[in-house]
């Protein structure tokens, strides 16, 4: 199985960017989908979940300026993410609960990618 995240970038204040990351391989189904995030010297943290059936949770400091979405047919997920401030660097990792086609059911990772919002 394998997630692969796009959409990172270099972004002013106040600008826009889309994440977006493909799960692959043997995939029986997929749970829970989401979005973390790691700033330097800091732990990961939740940016945002989303259910198989469409159910949210996002972290309170990204409320009103992000947006999960998902495709279950393409096992996509994506992040919009406006109104970007400084504190939202970090470097976002997708993450996806999965039941593979062998039966294991486990957390998967993307690679990371970075986001840097800077004048």
């Amino acid at each position: 199985v394998q997630l692969v995240e796009s959409g990172g970038g270099l972004v002013q204040p106040g600008g826009s960017l889309r994440l977006s990351c493909a799960v692959s391989g043997s995939i029986f189904s997929i749970d829970d989908m989401g979005w973390y995030r790691q700033a330097p010297g800091k732990q990961r943290e939740l940016v945002v979940l989303i259910t198989s059936g469409g159910s949210t949770n996002y972290a309170d400091s990204v409320k009103g300026r992000f947006t999960i979405s998902r495709d279950n047919a393409k096992n996509t997920v994506s992040l919009q993410m406006n109104t970007l401030k400084p504190e939202d660097t970090a470097v976002y990792y997708c993450y996806s609960n999965i039941l593979t086609g062998w039966g294991i059911d486990r957390d998967y990772w993307g690679q990371g990618t970075q986001v840097t919002v800077s004048s």
